[in-house]
């Protein structure tokens, strides 16, 4: 088995080579084209001595470069490392002292303080052209291109590639995944959107992140279907603009850009979106005021799915899975349960922690030199994440927070996800982050940072106006104490609010001095 070559090669179809692999902006470029490079990298990667196993730095925003170099160096037998393009020089130093890389392979030559180069001493350092690799750093100085190389015979449970986690809570985690994944995943995706002849595929995020990877490179090729390419930062007029352009049928984001997007008054009337048949949401719950307007306003419906960095989408809702409210969606695959304190099921509509059965064969063989966090992630049979959950009798599971996000005041478990979303379904808000605030005689006041859009009554950004507003939908012990108004909130590299520094960012505009003694 090798996954470059599933991809590659999906099965038998009418002049496969010929058909569309990606849409950018310069144009169509061709499965056959897309091969040719990765052939022309695998080649490249033998050529400079790199053996099966070592490992590979992809340092590259998205483009076919990017999409030939993760398949030419799978093909080889060697291992990419997919890291952030926006990582400055400590989460590098991390990175290349974890994986160690033999080489590094980038779109362009990097100006001569390019961090990683200073800090990966004795890698080899290439860019990937439409003729394979053109070294700068090692040897040999020149283009690199053997003849054709077979795909490198591995096994399904053989490390195939490596992600890293956001590092929400710690240094970011390597994530290792083997060759079965791309069956696994490919497959429930498969189930959950079952892909059209003429499916066009854009994912807004970068492709070092698991979950645009999959769903704008991998599963299109596996699927004989295009792949869309944005090559800017996103936007809600560069999304929009890429849909329009290269006639998107299937839009994948997160839930923030989405709420942007909604919140830019008549955006929908500026392109032709009339392509659209779906849009996909992850990275944080969708409330159902995002889901209507989105129906409404765009005309296609916006399904909900929960990822993990250690297999990628786990659970979702789409065409065949008629929406709950609160919940993500049931498993394609991956099969879930609610566990207590003991590692046992609990039954369904108990509040637990989530876990997966870790025999689906799309989880992840590791963390990469971190045995202790492999250990506390993969207990008995379980993969265990860091989400309080419930399931019902269907199966449909509802993502409760973080574990570690949720916090006490007045003795009562306050679940931050809880009032986001009401919050946000007053419809007069692009995001919103609760936060505890330390107090002495109460345990901790409720802070809510939001992020208003264009047109909003002002007293909802004051803490009385949008407690009434709320009044009636949200208990009232659960009601934020402070509402500290943001022009946006802070996120990590693959755009999650980043909780503690929404904090730290709202106690130094309205610091604790200044509320009532009481939190009222």
């Amino acid at each position: 088995m090798n996954l470059a070559e599933q991809a590659l090669h999906p099965g038998a179809g009418a002049n496969l080579p010929g058909m569309p692999a990606f849409f950018t902006a310069a144009g169509m470029i061709t499965r056959a084209d897309i091969e040719e490079i990765a052939l022309a990298v695998a080649g490249g990667i033998a050529a400079l001595g790199i053996a099966p196993g070592e490992r590979i730095l992809i340092r590259m925003t998205n483009s076919a470069e990017f999409a030939a170099a993760f398949l030419g160096s799978i093909w080889a037998g060697t291992v990419p490392v997919l890291q952030s393009s926006q990582l400055g020089r400590s989460e590098l130093e991390h990175i290349l002292a974890l994986t160690r890389p033999a080489a590094l392979l980038y779109a362009s030559q990097p100006p001569d303080d390019e961090p990683a180069l200073s800090l990966a001493a004795g890698a080899a350092a290439a860019v990937v052209t439409r003729d394979g690799l053109r070294a700068f750093k090692g040897d040999p100085p020149r283009g690199i291109r053997p003849g054709a190389l077979c795909a490198f015979d591995a096994r399904a449970d053989d490390a195939a590639f490596i992600v890293f986690t956001s590092g929400t809570t710690g240094k970011p985690k390597g994530v290792v995944h083997a060759h079965r994944w791309l069956t696994a995943l490919g497959d429930s995706n498969r189930t959950r959107v079952p892909p059209r002849s003429n499916d066009v595929v854009l994912a807004t995020g970068e492709w070092s992140f698991i979950s645009a990877l999959g769903h704008n490179v991998l599963f299109p090729l596996r699927n004989a279907v295009a792949g869309a390419i944005m090559e800017q930062r996103a936007t809600p007029e560069r999304i929009l603009a890429a849909v329009a352009r290269d006639k998107v049928t299937l839009l994948h984001s997160v839930a923030t850009l989405y709420r942007r997007i909604l919140a830019t008054p008549s955006i929908e009337h500026r392109h032709d979106l009339s392509s659209l048949r779906g849009a996909n949401s992850t990275g944080e719950p969708l409330e159902d005021s995002v889901r209507e307007e989105w129906q409404r306003r765009i005309g296609c419906p916006l399904w909900e799915h929960y990822g993990v960095s250690e297999a990628q989408m786990v659970l979702g809702e789409g065409p065949q899975t008629p929406h709950r409210s609160g919940s993500v969606g049931k498993s394609w695959g991956a099969r879930p349960a609610i566990l207590g304190a003991d590692l046992l099921p609990l039954p369904n509509g108990e509040v637990g922690t989530l876990a997966f059965d870790a025999t689906y064969p799309g989880f992840f063989l590791g963390y990469l030199r971190d045995e202790k966090a492999t250990a506390a992630a993969l207990r008995e049979r379980w993969f265990v994440t860091s989400d309080l959950a419930r399931m019902d009798d269907e199966g449909y599971v509802y993502i409760l927070g973080r574990r570690d996000d949720c916090f006490k005041s007045k003795g009562v478990l306050i679940v931050p996800g809880e009032l986001e979303a009401a919050i946000l379904a007053l419809g007069a808000f692009e995001e919103a982050c609760v936060f505890a605030v330390p107090d002495r005689s109460i345990g901790n006041r409720i802070g809510a940072a939001v992020v208003p859009r264009a047109r909003i009554r002002p007293d909802l950004l004051e803490q009385k106006g949008l407690t009434r507003a709320l009044a009636g939908t949200i208990a009232a012990f659960k009601l934020p104490h402070m509402v500290v108004p943001m022009g946006s909130l802070p996120k990590n590299t693959n755009g999650k609010t980043q909780r503690r520094e929404v904090a730290r960012l709202a106690l130094k505009q309205q610091p604790i001095s200044q509320l009532s003694p009481t939190g009222e």
